[in-house]
C-alpha cells in the first residue's frame, strides 16, 4: 500500500489563523440535536415542495395568477456552485440569504421552493485534469515520488512604500504565521489541501471523475448546515446530463433563431496555450477584463540615432520600412506630437508585419498583434532584432498629422512594458504627463544625454475646453507639479484633462475643426487607418491569466457571440432595471441597481463558445462548446421541471414524466416555458403524452417567475446581466425575474478570506466547529449590504453558549411548580408581554426587508434581553414569573427564530412544547400590535434603572474628588427620584414648531432636518432645544400618538410606573428606602408621592433637572 502520510509542506498548508475551542460539550450536545432533526426532515420531504397539480386544478381550468393567488408560492435560487471544490464560508454567507428567506416565507403560508444544481461548464475543471495527468506522470499515482525539498517556499510580498491606504478597511499587522506562505504548487496539494485523499486524487485526471465527487459533497456540507433545499431538483450541467443538454441546446437555437447570437471577427481576451477564448471563469487572474483598443501610430524611421544604426545593421532590409508604433487613446490630438518617448531600460524588438515593413515594439505587444491581423503571418511574430531603447534615443521619425512633421525619440523612466506598445508619443498640450516630461528633458538636457532644442519644439493648441486650449500646461501650473515623479498630482491632472477634454473639448484644428472631440475622435482614427499612418490595437485593459496559467493577449477572431448591448435589447433591460412603475426589478439596494446600470450602459458582445472544457456542443457546429456564462443564465426555469426529467443527477433515471432525452426537442421547451400553446402535432413529434406536457408547463407556469435571486455583488459585471437579458430575451414579460439580491464578499475575523495567510474555512469547517444553528446566526450576524461583511468566530462561539444556557433554563423553569397563574399584573407582566409583542412585529418587518442582521437582533438578542429583564423585575420584586407568559416566551423564541437558525427551534417545540408537527410547517406567531403607551413604559423603565446607576456613579465621582463628602455607598443610603409634573415653559414655542411640521398621517416631518435646524437655531437656546426636538421626534416615530407627544403629555402614567419600580429599584440597588417626589418648575416644595402625596421640601439642586419622563436622582445616607 502506498505512503499517504500528509507531507510537512501540506501540513504547512494547514495552519489555521482561526479561533481555537477550549470545551466543546455544549457545542457536541446541540449537534446531536441537529443530525438529528436533519435526518428527520430529509426521510419527511419537508422541503420538496410541489405545485398544484392538473388533477386537482386542470391546466386551462385556472390562470396561472389565480393559482398562485389561491396557493401562494416562493420561488427563490442561489447561483449554483461550481464543482472544482467544497464550499467555503463566502459561499455560505450567499447562500444564507435565500435560506433565511426561504424559512420566513414558509412562515407566511407560501409553497417556498429552494432547489439547488451543480455548475460543471468550462475550462477549470478540464484545466486542472490535464494537469494531474502530467503531475501523475512525474510523481506516481499516489505522488510517491513527490520530495517536498522541490517545493517553493515564497516570501509574503513587502508592503508597496508610498501605496493608498484605504481607511475604510481593516489592516493587521502580520504576524508569524503570515510571514511567508506556502503555494500549493501543485493540482494534486490543491486537492489534498480541501480533504481528497492521496490515493484517491489520481481519479480526477478524469474530468467526470469531478463531477462525481464534489456535487455529493456539496450537498452533504448543505444538508449539515440545514438547508430547505428540494434535493430532488438536483443536476450537473454540461452534456454529462443529457436533459439539461437539451435544454441549454434550445436556449442556444432560439437566440440563434432572434438574432442575439451572431458570427463574426471581434475582440476577445485569448489564451494562446488554450487555443481559445479565456472568458471571466476560465481565469485565475483578471475576471472581469476586457479588450482595451487602441490607436496604434506608424511613426516611420527617418534618420536611426548612431547606436540604433549599429545595433540593426544588416539585420533588416535596406529597402524596408521601419516603424516605431506607439499606442494611444487619444487619436484627435495626435496634431500636436512634439516626439516620441521610449522606455531607456526597456527591450524592444524589431518584428516583421510584413515583407516591407518592420515594427519596433515589445514582445508582449508583437503576442497580441500576432492574433489580430497585423502581422503577415498568423500568430508568428517574427522578430528580426532586439534593441535596447537607451539605443533608440536621439531616433528622428515621422509624425503623423503633426505639425511637426518630424520628431525626436527621447527617454521616459516612467514608460511601461505591460501597458500599450512600450512606445508613446507626446502630446504636451493635452497630457500633463507629457508636459512635465518634455519640460524636464528641456531643462536637464545634458543628464539624460540628448540635444535641448529636441525638447524645445513648439507646443500648438490642439483642443478648446471652457478651462484653457492649453490643459495640460495649465493643470501643471495650478497642480504645482514640479517634475514627472509628482505622481500623485500628475494622476488628478490627467484624469481632470481627460474628462475636460473629451466631454467639453472642442477641435481647434485639422479637417474636424469646429467639432466636439467626442464626435471628432472616431473620425480622426478612421482617417489615419485609412491612410496607413495607423491601424487598430487591441490588449488586456489589465492582466489575465487562464486557469491553465497562461498569461491572456487579445485575439481578433471569427467567433459566435452573444450580442449583449444591442440597442432594443440593451433598452428593455434598463427599463426593466430602473423601475419605475414598481413592477420591473426589484434590487432591494440603490447600490446595486446602480451597479446593474452601469454595467448594461458599457457591456458589449460577448463570446459564447469555445473548443476546449467542459460543456454542451452549440447545435450548428459541434466543433464548438457552449461556454460556462452561456448555459448559466436561464437554469433556474430548469429547476421548476426536473422531477418530470430525472432522479438522478446525470440524468440517467428517468423521472415521473418518464421521458427520455430525445424526446425533449426544441418545441418541448417552447411549450413548457409558455411561448407556444399545445398541439396535436407536438404531441405526435415528441412522443409525450398530453399529461405530461401539461403537467410541466402547469409547474413551470406556478413556480416562475423567479422571486428573488441571491448572489455575490461580483457577478453583476457578467452572471447576473446575462441572467436578465437572456430571460427577457427568451420569456414573456410575466416571467422575467423579480428581484435580485446582491451582497457583498464575506470577511473573516475582520480580514480577507485567505487559504495563504490561514484565514480560511469551508463551509464544513465552520459546521463541524460551531454546528449549524450557530454558523447560521453568525453568517445573519455578518451584515446584509452590498459592502462587505464579517464572520466573526466569536458570535458563532458565543451562540452556542446562548443556545445551551436557554434551553437549559427552559426545561428547568417549565418544570417550576410555584410559577404565578392567573391574570397578568400591571407593571412586570404587561411590559414583557407587550414587548414580546413588539419584537416579533419588529423582527417581521426586518425579515420581509431581508435585513438578517436586525432580524437576528428582533429575534434572538433583544428577545432574550426582554425575558431577562423580566427575570430581574419579577426577582427584584419577589414574585415568580407568570406561567403563561414563560410559555409565551417559549413559543414565541421558538418561532421567530426558525428562519435563521431551525434545529434549536425544532427541538423545543417538539420535545419541550410537544408539538405533533414539524415547526417547518409552523405559521408566523399572530400576536396584538404593541400598545405604544406600554412601550413608553418600558422603554422609560429600562432608561431609569440605566440613569439611577448613572447617577450613583457620577455622585461617587464627585466623592472621589472632595467635592462631597455626604454620601458613603457603603452606608445604608436612600434614593430621592424627583418627578417633574409639567413641561418647562420654553420648550412650548418648539412644541408649536413642532406641530407645525410634523405630518401625523404620514409619521413624518414635512421637509428636511436641514429646514428644520434651521428655524429652530433662529429661535435661540440651539444647545437644548436640539435634543428636546428630536427625544420628540423619536417618541413620535417609535408610535406614540401625534395628540399625546405634541400636546406634552407622557404616552403612561410616570407616577404610576415609577411607584411600581419601588420594590425592584430597593432590592437591585440595595437601597433602605426609595422617596419618590413629584416637583414643579421654581417650586421649593414637592409631593412625596411614596407619602400619599405628602407635602415636603426640596433641598437637592438636581431636582431642577426633572423632565416629564426625565427624573433626575439623589442619593444619601440614612
Amino acid at each position: 500500500m502506498a505512503d499517504t502520510t500528509l507531507p510537512k509542506v501540506m501540513a504547512d498548508l494547514a495552519v489555521s489563523k482561526t479561533k481555537e475551542l477550549k470545551g466543546t460539550e455544549k457545542r457536541d450536545s446541540l449537534i446531536e440535536i441537529e443530525k438529528k432533526y436533519q435526518t428527520k426532515w430529509q426521510q419527511d420531504g419537508v422541503f420538496e415542495i410541489n405545485a398544484p397539480s392538473i388533477e386537482e386544478f386542470p391546466l386551462d381550468s385556472i390562470s396561472a395568477d389565480e393559482l398562485r393567488e389561491k396557493f401562494p408560492k416562493f420561488f427563490g435560487t442561489f447561483a449554483y456552485p461550481y464543482m472544482n471544490g467544497r464550499l467555503h464560508a463566502g459561499h455560505a454567507f450567499s447562500f444564507s440569504k435565500i435560506e433565511f428567506h426561504t424559512g420566513f416565507l414558509r412562515m407566511q403560508g407560501k409553497r417556498a421552493l429552494f432547489p439547488l444544481g451543480y455548475h460543471c461548464t468550462g475550462l477549470p475543471i478540464k484545466a486542472s485534469a490535464d494537469k494531474l495527468v502530467k503531475e501523475v506522470e512525474m510523481f506516481g499515482k499516489n505522488f510517491e515520488r513527490y520530495k517536498e525539498e522541490d517545493e517553493i517556499v515564497e516570501a509574503a510580498p513587502a508592503p508597496q512604500k508610498g501605496a493608498k491606504e484605504d481607511l475604510s478597511k481593516f489592516n493587521a499587522k502580520k504576524g508569524k504565521a503570515a510571514a511567508k506562505t506556502v503555494k500549493a504548487k501543485y493540482q494534486w496539494q490543491i486537492l489534498n489541501s480541501v480533504g481528497v485523499p492521496l490515493e484517491e486524487i489520481h481519479k480526477f485526471a478524469d474530468p467526470q471523475y469531478w463531477l462525481k465527487f464534489f456535487p455529493p459533497e456539496c450537498k452533504k456540507d448543505l444538508t449539515n448546515f440545514g438547508a430547505r433545499i428540494d434535493w430532488r431538483r438536483q443536476f450537473v450541467t454540461t452534456d454529462a446530463n443529457p436533459y439539461y443538454d437539451a435544454f441549454v441546446r434550445w436556449q442556444m437555437n432560439r437566440l440563434k433563431e432572434l438574432d442575439k447570437i451572431k458570427f463574426g471577427k471581434r475582440y476577445t481576451i485569448y489564451s494562446i496555450k488554450d487555443g481559445q477564448p479565456c472568458m471571466d471563469h476560465d481565469r485565475s487572474e483578471g475576471e472581469g477584463v476586457l479588450p482595451q483598443e487602441y490607436t496604434a501610430l506608424k511613426l516611420k524611421v527617418v534618420e536611426w540615432a548612431p547606436q540604433a544604426a549599429e545595433a540593426l545593421k544588416g539585420k533588416i532590409p535596406e529597402d524596408s520600412s521601419v516603424y516605431l508604433c506607439p499606442a494611444t487613446l487619444r487619436p484627435e490630438t495626435m496634431y500636436g506630437q512634439v516626439c516620441c518617448f521610449v522606455g531607456p531600460s526597456l527591450s524592444y524588438g524589431v518584428f516583421r508585419a510584413s515583407d516591407k515593413e518592420y515594427f519596433v515594439i515589445t514582445e508582449r505587444a508583437a503576442r497580441n498583434m500576432a492574433y489580430q491581423g497585423i502581422f503577415e503571418k498568423e500568430g508568428v511574430p517574427e522578430k528580426a532584432a532586439d534593441i535596447k531603447g537607451s539605443d533608440l534615443i536621439g531616433t528622428l521619425v515621422n509624425a503623423p498629422l503633426s505639425f511637426h512633421p518630424q520628431v525626436r525619440v527621447l527617454p521616459m523612466d516612467t514608460v511601461l512594458a505591460t501597458k500599450g506598445t512600450g512606445v508613446v508619443t507626446s502630446v504636451p498640450s493635452d497630457s500633463p504627463d507629457d508636459y512635465a516630461m518634455i519640460t524636464e528633458l528641456a531643462k536637464k538636457a545634458d543628464f539624460y544625454g540628448i540635444k535641448k532644442e529636441w525638447a524645445e519644439l513648439e507646443i500648438f493648441p490642439i483642443i478648446q475646453t471652457p478651462t484653457s486650449d492649453l490643459l495640460a500646461p495649465h493643470l501643471v501650473k495650478k497642480l504645482k507639479i514640479a517634475s514627472p515623479k509628482d505622481a500623485k498630482q500628475l494622476q488628478e491632472a490627467k484624469e481632470l484633462a481627460y474628462k475636460e477634454g473629451f466631454y467639453q473639448g472642442v477641435m481647434k484644428v485639422g479637417d474636424f475643426k469646429g467639432e466636439k472631440v467626442e464626435v471628432a475622435k472616431p473620425k480622426v482614427r478612421e482617417q489615419l487607418i485609412k491612410q496607413g499612418e495607423a491601424f487598430a490595437y487591441s490588449e488586456p485593459e489589465n492582466k489575465v491569466v487562464s486557469r491553465s496559467g497562461d498569461e491572456c493577449t487579445v485575439a481578433l477572431l471569427d467567433q459566435w457571440y452573444l450580442d449583449y448591448g444591442e440597442e432594443s435589447w440593451r433598452e428593455q433591460a434598463l427599463e426593466y432595471v430602473e423601475n419605475k412603475d414598481g413592477k420591473g426589478l426589484e434590487t432591494y439596494s440603490p447600490d446595486t441597481q446602480h451597479a446593474f446600470k452601469g454595467v448594461l450602459n458599457w457591456l458589449r458582445q460577448w463570446a459564447c463558445a469555445r473548443t476546449y472544457g467542459l460543456g454542451s456542443k452549440l447545435p450548428w457546429d459541434h466543433s464548438f462548446l457552449v461556454e460556462s456564462l452561456s448555459d448559466s443564465t436561464i437554469y433556474m426555469a430548469y429547476y421548476t421541471i426536473v422531477p418530470w426529467l430525472h432522479t438522478d443527477l446525470f440524468g440517467r433515471e428517468k423521472g415521473k414524466g418518464n421521458i427520455k432525452p430525445e424526446q425533449m426537442i426544441d418545441e418541448v421547451w417552447d411549450y413548457i416555458f409558455a411561448r407556444v400553446q399545445l398541439s396535436e402535432d407536438l404531441i405526435s413529434k415528441s412522443g409525450i403524452p398530453k399529461e405530461t406536457l401539461e403537467g410541466m408547463r402547469r409547474d413551470f407556469e406556478y413556480f416562475y417567475p423567479l422571486d428573488v435571486r441571491v448572489s455575490g455583488k461580483d457577478l453583476i459585471p457578467n452572471h447576473l446581466t446575462f441572467w436578465l437579458y437572456n430571460h427577457i430575451a427568451l420569456f414573456p414579460r410575466e416571467y422575467w425575474p423579480r428581484s435580485v439580491r446582491a451582497n457583498g464578499h464575506l470577511q473573516l475575523n475582520g480580514e480577507k478570506m485567505s487559504k495563504s495567510t490561514g484565514n480560511f474555512m469551508t463551509l464544513d469547517d465552520v459546521v463541524k466547529k460551531y454546528g449549524a444553528d450557530a454558523a447560521r446566526v453568525a453568517l445573519a450576524d455578518a451584515g446584509d449590504g452590498i459592502s462587505d461583511s464579517n464572520f466573526v468566530e466569536d458570535v458563532a462561539d458565543n451562540t452556542i453558549l446562548r443556545l445551551y444556557t436557554n434551553k437549559e433554563w427552559i426545561e428547568e423553569t417549565i418544570k417550576d411548580d410555584k410559577l404565578r397563574t392567573g391574570p397578568l399584573n400591571d407593571f412586570q407582566d404587561v411590559l414583557f408581554d407587550n414587548e414580546m409583542n413588539a419584537l416579533v412585529h419588529e423582527a417581521r418587518k426586518h425579515y420581509e426587508e431581508t435585513s438578517y442582521k436586525l432580524a437576528l437582533k428582533a429575534a434572538h438578542y433583544d428577545f432574550l434581553n426582554a425575558r431577562d429583564m423580566y427575570r430581574e423585575a419579577c426577582n427584584a420584586a419577589g414574585i415568580p414569573l407568570h406561567k403563561d407568559l414563560v410559555f409565551k416566551y417559549i413559543r414565541l423564541q421558538a418561532l421567530i427564530l426558525t428562519p435563521i437558525a431551525p434545529h434549536w427551534p425544532e427541538y423545543v417545540w417538539l420535545e419541550i412544547l410537544g408539538e405533533k408537527k414539524s415547526i417547518q410547517y409552523a405559521s408566523w406567531p399572530d400576536v396584538p400590535a404593541a400598545d405604544p403607551a406600554l412601550t413608553a413604559a418600558r422603554e422609560y423603565v429600562r432608561q431609569t434603572s440605566s440613569s439611577i446607576n448613572s447617577a450613583e456613579a457620577a455622585q461617587l465621582k464627585k466623592m472621589a474628588k472632595g467635592r462631597q463628602s455626604d454620601f458613603d455607598p457603603k452606608k445604608p443610603k436612600k434614593l430621592t427620584v424627583f418627578m417633574a409634573t409639567a413641561f418647562p415653559a420654553w420648550q412650548a414655542k418648539y412644541i408649536e414648531l413642532l406641530k407645525e411640521v410634523w405630518d401625523p398621517a404620514a409619521n413624518t416631518q414635512k421637509f428636511g432636518d436641514k429646514e428644520l435646524n434651521a428655524r429652530i437655531a433662529k429661535m435661540g437656546e440651539m444647545k437644548k432645544a436640539m435634543p428636546f426636538v428630536q427625544a420628540l421626534k423619536k417618541r413620535l416615530r417609535d408610535g406614540e400618538p401625534a395628540e399625546a407627544v405634541l400636546e406634552r403629555k407622557l404616552a403612561f402614567d410616570e407616577a404610576k410606573t415609577l411607584l411600581a419600580m419601588v420594590p425592584g429599584l430597593k432590592r437591585a440597588a440595595g437601597l433602605e428606602s426609595v422617596q419618590i417626589l413629584a416637583v414643579e418648575e421654581g417650586s421649593k416644595k414637592g409631593k412625596d408621592l411614596t407619602d400619599n402625596g405628602a407635602e415636603v421640601e426640596i433641598k437637592a439642586p438636581v431636582a431642577e433637572s426633572a423632565l416629564p419622563g426625565q427624573p433626575s436622582f439623589y442619593f444619601e445616607n440614612v
